[in-house]
C-alpha cells in the first residue's frame, strides 16, 4: 500500500478570530511572544502524512502515553524569515534545516517526509503571518519546526503516529553583548557515538543544569570540554569559533570538526564559506583543546573568539574561566566598549547583509 507524503496543495486554513497586537521591537524579548497562527501536518503509518493544517496558535492535544513524553522522541529546527528594506520577506538557506531536521528525525525512527513541501507549507505560514516580521534591521521573526512521536505505546519499538507541527515567533538580538564563557571540566555535552550531532530534544535538557548552575556563578554560557585533554567542543548551544596567529604565525579561523559530537549549524557552516571565499586567512575544521586555547591567549596570539548560531548570529566572548583562572579574550583592542571583534562583526554584518537582502546570494530564499 502507497501511503501518503506531504502535499502543500492540500494545505487549508483557519485564520484567528482574535488577532494579536504588534509589539514594538524593543519589547522583543527571544522566543517569548507568539504570532496568531501554526502550522500541523499529522501521520499514521497506515494513511502517511495527512492534508497540512494552518490554524489558530493554542495548546496541542496529546496522549500522556505518547512516545514524545515517555521517551523523548523529538527533534526540531531553529530557522528564521528578515523583512528586506523593500517589503519582501526571505529565508536563510532553508533546505539546509530540511536535511537536518530528516537526518535527526531519522535517527530517532520518525518517518520521511517530503522536504520540499514541508518547506512550502512553512512558506505559506510566513506568508500568513508576514505582518508579525518586523522591519528593524537585526530583527527577524524565528521559524519553529517541531516533529514528535504522538503514538500512545509504552513499547519501546518506534512511533507509528507523528506530528510535525511549526510556530513562529518575533524576535530581536539574542546577544547583544559580549559574554562571559565557564569552561566545564567536569560535565560533557555529547560524546563519540553518541547524538550530539543531532538535533534532538533530549540533548538539551541536560544542560539545563549545568547551564543555570554557571550562570549563578556570574558567566553566561558554557564551554563544553571533552576527554582528558579538554577537547574544545561547543559554547552553550552554539558552535564555538576562534581566530588566532598559530604558533607557527599564520593567521588561522579554527573550529571543531564534524566529527559526530558537533552540531552541524547552518550559521556554522555559512561562516566559514564565507571566511574561505575572503582567501584572507587560514580557515580549519580541526581539533583544538582547552591547553592550546590558554598557551595562545598567554603568549599574546588570541585575536577573537565567538558563538555561532541562528539565534545569536554571532557573540564575541569576553573572558573564559578554566580550572579556577579567568582568561581574557580580545574583542577589539581599539575599542575597549566594542560589542564585537574585528572579524567577528565583518563575517556579522556579510551574513546579515545576505539575510536581509542587501547582498545578492543564492542562500536568500523568497517567501
Amino acid at each position: 500500500m502507497v501511503v501518503a507524503n506531504i502535499d502543500a496543495s492540500k494545505l487549508t486554513k483557519t485564520l484567528t478570530t482574535k488577532p494579536k497586537t504588534l509589539l514594538d521591537p524593543q519589547q522583543l524579548d527571544f522566543g517569548k511572544n507568539f504570532t496568531d497562527h501554526m502550522l500541523c501536518i499529522k501521520y499514521t503509518e497506515d494513511k502517511g502524512w495527512e492534508a497540512p493544517e494552518i490554524k489558530p496558535y493554542g495548546p496541542l492535544e496529546i496522549d500522556p502515553a505518547s512516545f514524545v513524553l515517555n521517551y523523548s522522541v523529538e527533534t526540531f529546527e531553529g530557522m528564521k524569515a528578515y523583512r528586506a528594506s523593500d517589503g519582501t520577506i526571505n529565508l536563510f538557506r532553508p533546505q539546509k534545516n530540511m536535511q537536518r531536521l530528516a537526518t535527526s528525525s531519522q535517527r530517532i525512527m520518525l518517518p520521511e517526509f517530503d522536504q520540499e513541501q514541508f518547506l512550502e507549507c512553512i512558506k505559506q505560514l510566513v506568508r500568513t503571518d508576514e505582518r508579525f516580521v518586523p522591519n528593524d534591521y537585526g530583527y527577524s521573526l524565528y521559524i519553529r519546526p517541531n516533529f514528535i512521536g504522538t503514538e500512545p505505546n509504552l513499547n519501546l519499538k518506534y512511533s507509528r503516529e507523528a506530528l510535525l507541527y511549526v510556530y513562529l515567533s518575533p524576535v530581536g538580538p539574542y546577544f547583544p553583548r559580549t559574554v562571559k564563557l565557564y569552561a566545564n571540566t567536569e560535565e560533557v555535552r555529547a560524546w563519540p557515538g553518541g547524538v550530539g550531532n543531532y538535533k534532538l530534544g533530549g540533548n538539551y535538557a541536560p544542560a539545563l543544569r549545568p547551564a543555570m548552575d554557571v550562570v549563578k556563578k556570574g558567566y553566561d554560557q558554557i564551554l563544553w570540554l571533552l576527554g582528558d585533554d579538554h577537547y574544545v567542543t561547543e559554547v552553550g548551544t552554539m558552535n564555538f569559533m576562534i581566530f588566532w596567529i598559530t604558533e607557527t604565525g599564520e593567521k588561522e579561523l579554527v573550529t571543531a570538526p564534524l566529527d559526530g559530537i558537533i552540531l552541524p549549524g547552518v550559521t556554522r557552516d555559512s561562516l566559514l564559506e564565507l571566511a574561505r571565499q575572503w582567501g584572507e586567512f587560514k580557515v580549519s575544521e580541526r581539533k583544538v583543546t582547552m591547553p592550546e586555547v590558554v598557551k595562545a591567549i598567554e603568549e599574546n596570539r588570541m585575536l577573537e573568539a565567538f558563538g555561532a548560531g541562528t539565534a545569536c548570529v554571532v557573540c564575541s566572548v569576553s573572558t573564559i574561566l578554566y580550572n579556577g583562572k579567568e582568561y581574557e579574550v580580545p574583542v577589539d583592542p581599539k575599542d575597549p566598549n566594542a560589542v564585537f571583534g574585528p572579524l567577528t562583526k565583518r563575517l556579522r554584518d556579510e551574513l546579515l547583509d545576505i539575510q536581509y537582502a542587501k547582498k545578492a546570494s543564492p542562500w536568500t530564499v523568497p517567501v
